[in-house]
């Protein structure tokens, strides 16, 4: 296993095991506001989320999608879409060697380029940053099994590479 499959594999298998640990929390809950980030948990894995969604549309030349529907079961759905979409054109752009491509950011003003090598290891490292303050949360609710979310221990629960 490469170092691209194995930062995509965490970054969207940790995001499930979080998102997961969700399910079992009322609406209440996932919308305590906490004087973190974005607030509250709903907004977090939204903002990740649409994230990955918005970021590899773009790099892939397409426009910025709208954003969706925020309950557990579609936020799921909505994850592993994009942790596909961003997989299958990340390890597009490894095995074409495009890293220093550029793409235009059309949420800049004015759009500028960005690569995406660039780009790619934004989302991840992004994701990285909202999920720590996920985990701070979902540990102030008093939710159990709260995975610490490093790739070490991702590794050690699952030792294959993900496929396409």
């Amino acid at each position: 296993m490469d170092l691209l499959d194995r930062l995509l594999g965490h970054d969207a298998w940790t995001t499930r095991q979080l998102l997961l640990r969700c399910g079992k929390l009322t609406d209440a809950e996932l919308d305590r506001d906490f004087d973190l980030g974005l607030r509250t948990l709903r907004r977090t894995f939204r903002h990740i989320i649409f994230n990955m969604e918005a970021w590899t549309d773009v790099m892939a030349g397409g426009p910025i999608p709208a954003d969706g529907d925020a309950s557990v079961p579609a936020l799921l759905a909505r994850l592993d879409r994009a942790a596909a979409n961003l997989a299958k054109l990340a390890r597009d752009v490894a095995r074409k060697g495009l890293w220093d491509k550029t793409f235009r950011d059309p949420s800049d003003s004015p759009p500028t380029e960005k690569t995406l090598g660039g780009g790619i290891a934004h989302v991840l490292t992004h994701s990285m940053h909202h999920r720590a303050q996920a985990i701070y949360m979902l540990r102030r609710l008093g939710v159990e099994g709260v995975p610490e979310g490093d790739v070490l221990g991702w590794e050690q629960q699952v030792p294959q590479a993900p496929t396409d």
